[in-house]
């Protein structure tokens, strides 16, 4: 497989402009940009400086939206996301040391 076809299976790969995404997630430049400051993704920069966003990134972008459109604070909204991100992979260590040490154990 070349090492581009790798890129489309990549959730982390910033295939996508800031054109691009705001019409992936139903949102404006200016939400993108806002979500940026809140520190709830960091687009990736082009060589030319223009923001690039992953596949992840989006997903986390267009539950904001979600959350914004229900009412809840950009702030509140972000914090609340980045809280159920981290409590997510939290819970996958746990699951794969729990593997680990029963396998251990046998």
């Amino acid at each position: 497989m070349a090492q581009s076809d790798d890129m489309f299976g990549d959730d982390d790969y910033p295939a996508y402009t800031m054109g691009r995404a705001a019409e992936i997630t139903n949102s404006s430049q200016d939400f993108l940009r806002r979500l940026d400051e809140a520190k709830l993704i960091t687009p990736f920069r082009s060589a030319g400086g223009h923001r690039r966003y992953s596949r992840y990134q989006l997903r986390l972008a267009a539950r904001a939206r979600e959350m914004v459109d229900q009412g809840t604070a950009l702030e509140a909204a972000c914090r609340i996301i980045i809280l159920e991100d981290q409590l997510e992979e939290a819970l996958r260590q746990n699951e794969e040391y729990q593997r680990r040490h029963q396998a251990d154990a046998s």
